[in-house]
C-alpha cells in the first residue's frame, strides 16, 4: 500500500468513525438540558407528564453515553494511529483540553448516576432536579473542549514554530484562538436543536401510529418550542460564523459559496451545479455574500482567485453548505407553523401528513449536524493543521488501514444496530400508562 492509498484510507476511517460518533455525540450533548427542562416544568406544574419524560428520554440517553464512550475512544485512538505526525507536533499543544474534556464526561458521569439511583429516594423533587444541572454541565462542557481542539486545528496559535516543532507553548492562548467562540457556540446550540427535534420526531411518531396519549402530546409540544428557539439561535450563530471565514478564513467561505473572484457586492449562491467551472441553475442573491461577511452591501469579499490552487478546499462544499442551510431554515419554518398552528387551533397541525412531516424532521435534523461537521473538516484541506502541517504529511505510512477500516466498521454496524435494537425493545416494554400507573401506585404508597 503506497502512502496515497494511507492518507485516502486514513481520511475515510477517520470521517466514518467521525460521521458515526457525531450523532451519539450531539445526542449525549442535547439531550441532559431536555431533561433537565422537562422535569423542572413537571415540578412547576406539578405534572407527572412532564417527569415521566425525564425518565423515559433519561433511560434512552444511558445507551447513547454507551456509545458514545466507545466511539469517543476509537476516535482517541486513531489520532495516535492514523494521525501520528500530527500528534508528534501538536499533541503537547491540545493536551489540555483533551484532559479536560475527560474530565467533564466523568463529571457528568457521576452525577448521572446518582440521579438515576435517586429517582424515588427525594421527598422534594426540586432537590433531585438540582443533580441534573451537573450533568447538563459536564455534557455541555465535553462538547465546549473537544470543539476548542477542533477550533485549534482551523486557527492554531499560542506556540512558536521551530525547526519544525511547536515550542513555548501557552495553551491557554491556544485553546481561545479565533475560531472557538463560534465554533463552540454553533457546536452547543445546534446539539440542542438536533436533540430536541429528535425527541420531537419520537412524539410525532407515536402520534402517527395512533396514540391520543396526552403524555406524547406534551413531549411534542415542548420539543418542538425548544426546536424553535434553538433553531433561531443557531442561524444568529451561523451568521456570525460566516463573519469569521470572511475575516478567518476566506478560501473555505469563497469555496462553500463557490465566490471565484475577488469582488465588491458579491452576490450569494444558493443550490446550482458547477459544470466545466461554471455555475449552473443556481440562485444568485445580489450583495448578499457581502452583506453576510462584513455586514456592508459592497463590502469586498476575497475569491478563490487569491489562493493557490493547491490550497484551495474541495468545491463540493459548496453542496453540504446548501443542505445544511436548507435543513435548517426548513426546520425553523416547520417548527413556527406549528407553534402558530397549536396555537390558532389550525386542523392540519393534528393530520397524520403533517405528523409525518414532523417525524422526519428528527433525520433530518441529524443529516444537517453531519453536512456540518463535512463541511468544518472538508473545508479545512488541504491542512490538518491550517498553515502549519498538510493532511498528506500527518497521515500513517502504515500498511494496516485497509484492515483497520474493516473492523472499525464492522464494529459501528454492531453498536448502531444493536443500540437501536436496545432501545426499541426498552421503550416497547415499558408503556407509558404503565409507568404512569407505576409512579400513581408509588405516589399512594407513600402517601399512606
Amino acid at each position: 500500500m503506497g502512502n496515497e492509498d494511507s492518507v485516502l484510507l486514513s481520511r475515510i476511517l477517520t470521517e466514518l468513525t467521525l460521521s458515526f460518533h457525531i450523532i451519539y455525540a450531539t445526542i449525549g450533548v442535547g439531550i441532559p438540558l431536555m431533561i433537565m427542562i422537562a422535569q423542572w416544568v413537571g415540578i412547576k406544574k406539578q405534572d407527572e407528564h412532564y417527569i415521566l419524560l425525564a425518565r423515559r428520554w433519561t433511560r434512552g440517553f444511558v445507551i447513547s453515553v454507551a456509545v458514545g464512550v466507545v466511539t469517543g475512544t476509537a476516535i482517541g485512538l486513531q489520532l495516535s494511529l492514523l494521525w501520528p505526525h500530527f500528534m508528534e507536533l501538536a499533541g503537547n499543544v491540545i493536551a489540555l483540553p483533551l484532559f479536560l474534556e475527560t474530565f467533564a464526561f466523568f463529571f457528568e458521569a457521576i452525577f448521572l448516576g446518582i440521579y438515576i439511583y435517586t429517582w424515588d429516594r427525594f421527598e422534594n423533587q426540586k432537590k433531585h432536579l438540582l443533580l441534573l444541572i451537573p450533568v447538563a454541565i459536564g455534557a455541555s462542557f465535553s462538547a465546549v473542549f473537544i470543539t476548542i481542539v477542533n477550533a485549534f486545528m482551523n486557527a492554531p496559535q499560542g506556540f512558536d514554530l521551530i525547526g519544525g516543532q511547536l515550542v513555548n507553548v501557552s495553551p491557554l492562548v491556544a485553546m481561545f484562538n479565533p475560531a472557538m467562540p463560534t465554533k463552540v457556540a454553533h457546536v452547543l446550540v445546534t446539539a440542542y436543536m438536533t436533540s430536541a427535534f429528535v425527541l420531537a420526531s419520537i412524539g410525532a411518531f407515536r402520534l402517527l401510529k395512533g396514540s391520543d396519549h396526552l403524555y406524547h402530546k406534551k413531549a411534542l409540544f415542548l420539543t418542538m418550542k425548544l426546536g424553535f428557539v434553538f433553531s433561531v439561535a443557531s442561524a444568529l450563530i451561523g451568521d456570525f460564523s460566516g463573519k469569521y471565514l470572511a475575516e478567518y478564513q476566506p478560501e473555505k467561505l469563497a469555496a462553500a459559496e463557490w465566490h471565484f473572484e475577488t469582488e465588491e457586492g458579491a452576490p450569494l449562491i444558493l443550490f446550482g451545479v458547477l459544470v466545466n467551472g461554471d455555475v449552473k441553475y443556481a440562485i444568485k442573491i445580489p450583495k448578499a455574500l457581502s452583506i453576510l461577511a462584513r455586514d456592508l452591501p459592497q463590502a469586498k469579499v476575497i475569491g478563490l482567485d487569491q489562493f493557490p490552487k493547491d490550497e484551495v478546499p474541495p468545491l463540493y462544499i459548496h453542496y453540504l453548505f446548501d443542505a445544511m442551510v436548507t435543513i435548517g431554515m426548513a426546520l425553523t419554518g416547520l417548527s413556527l407553523i406549528y407553534l402558530l398552528g397549536t396555537w390558532l387551533s389550525w386542523s392540519f397541525i393534528f393530520s397524520n401528513w403533517f405528523h409525518s412531516l414532523l417525524v422526519i424532521g428528527g433525520p433530518l435534523s441529524v443529516l444537517a449536524i453531519e453536512t456540518g461537521w463535512w463541511l468544518d473538516e472538508v473545508g479545512r484541506q488541504p491542512w490538518i493543521l491550517r498553515g502549519i502541517l498538510r493532511t498528506k504529511d500527518a497521515a500513517t505510512a502504515s500498511g494496516q488501514v485497509d484492515l483497520m477500516l474493516i473492523l472499525f466498521a464492522g464494529l459501528y454496524l454492531v453498536l448502531g444496530i444493536g443500540s437501536v435494537v436496545v432501545l426499541m425493545r426498552m421503550f416497547r416494554k415499558n408503556t407509558v400508562e404503565q409507568e404512569l400507573a407505576d409512579r400513581a401506585s408509588l405516589k399512594a404508597g407513600d402517601t399512606v
